[in-house]
């Protein structure tokens, strides 16, 4: 079962991080979780003419250092998350190897992070610490866009869920999670599905009849998933990039949740290649499972 008991909640004390605590709260709200705020300190190594190289100058600036961080940690979202049990906590570190740490330690059910949303090729780069996270966290992390203009806590709700599969086993948890949030939430669930081929022509113009087939197998097997799970669902599937079908699969559907899964030595099936620039390009928050 999916359970969200346990949340943590990198921050860094940026806009980004004040609206996806909007979506903390909410899914904690509703979930009873339990909140970990944490701030992860990157520890700095002074080089030579430094004033603060060496000894009692270099302890006394990280003192200093950690002192401001945790004061900022104490009052950061001390109102928003008032109503929600929050363990306030400050490491020093690594950040994407700090986050995945406490995570493990603290056997937390899901990570939320925001990122960065970039326009043309710079969709295909994901920041390096939610890269790293997604990577290698054993848990569900929950990745959003844009954050900074996240809505406000009372107009955020989940009524349309977009799960985008491979048809491989990869996706089988996604898909069971999916089911779950929508069922949890009363949403409408639309599974997504892209057969590979290109935009191009006149690659785009050939073997026309073939293309017909794969998305009819791909419906068949869809639907037959569906059946078996005893679930309704709607059907989404097209011919061309992946990051490009799911995003305006998600995007026609006003979706407010994308579910994608991720296997944690397989990564993410033949999505892998093309999931950064799906959290990317998403108009709505992504779960990886």
């Amino acid at each position: 079962m999916l359970e969200f008991k346990k949340i943590l909640f990198p921050i860094d004390f940026s806009d980004r991080c004040r609206g996806a605590a909007r979506y903390v709260e909410a899914l904690a709200g509703q979930s009873g979780s339990k909140v970990i705020l944490l701030n992860v300190l990157e520890s700095t190594i002074g080089q030579p003419g430094d004033l603060v190289f060496g000894g009692v100058a270099t302890s006394l600036h990280w003192e200093d250092r950690t002192a401001r961080a945790q004061e900022a940690l104490d009052r950061f979202l001390s109102d928003e998350l008032s109503d929600i049990e929050v363990e306030r906590r400050l490491e020093a570190g690594d950040p994407a190897r700090t986050i995945v740490r406490v995570a493990h330690e603290e056997n937390v059910d899901l990570i939320m992070m925001p990122t960065h949303g970039y326009g043309g090729f710079r969709r295909f780069v994901l920041g390096s610490v939610t890269a790293k996270v997604l990577h290698d966290a054993q848990c569900p992390v929950w990745t959003g866009v844009h954050m900074e203009d996240a809505p406000a806590l009372d107009a955020i709700a989940i009524r349309n869920i977009v799960c985008a599969l491979d048809l491989t086993d990869n996706s089988k948890p996604a898909f069971a999670a999916a089911i779950e949030l929508a069922r949890r939430c009363g949403a409408q669930l639309t599974l997504t599905h892209a057969v590979p081929g290109s935009e191009a022509l006149p690659e785009k113009l050939m073997d026309t009849e073939l293309r017909q087939h794969l998305v009819r197998q791909a419906r068949l097997q869809l639907e037959a998933q569906c059946a078996e799970a005893g679930v309704k669902a709607r059907v989404c599937i097209d011919v061309g990039d992946v990051h490009k079908i799911v995003s305006a699969c998600t995007e026609a559907h006003k979706a407010e949740l994308l579910v994608i899964g991720r296997g944690h030595h397989n990564g993410f099936g033949r999505l892998r290649a093309h999931s950064y620039s799906i959290i990317r390009e998403s108009p709505c928050p992504v779960i990886s499972i």
